[in-house]
C-alpha cells in the first residue's frame, strides 16, 4: 500500500471534530447566595480545571466584580454582594481569554512565567510567548 492509499484511509477513518467542541471546559459556577453574600461553592473545581493560582484568579474575579472577597477554609469564595452564576461565569470567561488560552493558538496549553519583575503567558503547544 502506497503512501497516498495509507493517506485516504487514515483520513476516512479519524473522527470527525466539531469545530464547537473543546477539549477545555471550566466548571459552571455552583453559585448560592446567603444574606449579602454570594458563596462560590466549587471554586476549587474552578482553579484544578483552569491550573492557576488561587489568588490570582480571586484577585481577578474581586476586580472584576467589584467586589471584596474571601476563601473559607473549604476552598468556597464568600463575595461580599449578590451576584448570579452567569456574571460570575462571564468574569471566569474573561480570565481564561487573558490568562489562560494562547492569543497564537487558542489552546489553553499555558503558563504563567514570571521573568525580570515581567509576567509572560508561555505556550507549551506552539511555544509562543506573550508579555502580559
Amino acid at each position: 500500500m502506497g503512501y497516498d492509499e495509507q493517506l485516504d484511509r487514515a483520513m476516512s477513518e479519524k473522527s470527525e471534530i466539531d469545530a464547537d467542541e473543546s477539549r477545555f471546559d471550566v466548571p459552571d459556577p455552583d453559585v448560592r447566595t446567603e444574606g449579602n453574600f454570594t458563596i462560590y461553592e466549587n471554586f476549587p473545581a474552578t482553579l484544578d480545571r483552569l491550573d492557576r493560582d488561587q489568588r490570582h484568579v480571586l484577585q481577578f474575579i474581586q476586580s472584576d466584580l467589584g467586589t471584596a472577597a474571601q476563601v473559607d477554609e473549604n476552598g468556597r469564595v464568600r463575595l461580599t454582594g449578590e451576584f448570579d452564576a452567569e456574571r460570575i461565569a462571564e468574569s471566569l470567561d474573561d480570565y481564561v481569554e487573558q490568562y489562560v488560552r494562547c492569543p497564537e493558538c487558542g489552546l489553553p496549553d499555558t503558563n504563567l512565567v514570571e521573568e525580570d519583575g515581567t509576567t509572560h503567558l508561555q505556550c507549551d503547544a506552539c511555544g509562543a510567548r506573550t508579555t502580559l
